[in-house]
């Protein structure tokens, strides 16, 4: 199993919305989340709008795959877009870009 972490910076202006939003994430793009492989899927957000995700999968590049062809990842991406600094211009999907790991205590 693979253990993936990446970051993002909320905008402060849009963390309650962003927080409101992750309470209530579409049942579709729950059920396309799992079915691709995203498992024990969190995100924590830190006041400043840091935000820092976590995942397992089998395979990242495959589970990115699956829902880059998943059309509720189109709309959801679409939607989330304008809570995040510094995408320049990718969705907020291909900016995840995955930390190096150099500890892990099992």
């Amino acid at each position: 199993m693979q253990r993936v972490c990446f970051l993002l910076k909320v905008r402060e202006d849009r963390l309650a919305e962003y927080r409101e939003r992750h309470a209530a994430v579409w049942p579709e793009m729950l059920e396309a989340l799992s079915a691709t492989g995203w498992h024990n899927y969190s995100l924590f957000l830190r006041d400043d709008g840091l935000l820092v995700g976590y995942l397992e999968t089998e395979d990242f590049a495959a589970a990115q795959a699956g829902m880059e062809a998943a059309e509720v990842n189109a709309r959801w991406q679409a939607e989330m877009a304008p809570f995040f600094e510094s995408l320049d211009g990718a969705r907020p999907d291909e900016a995840m870009k995955p930390l190096t790991e150099v500890f892990h205590l099992a």
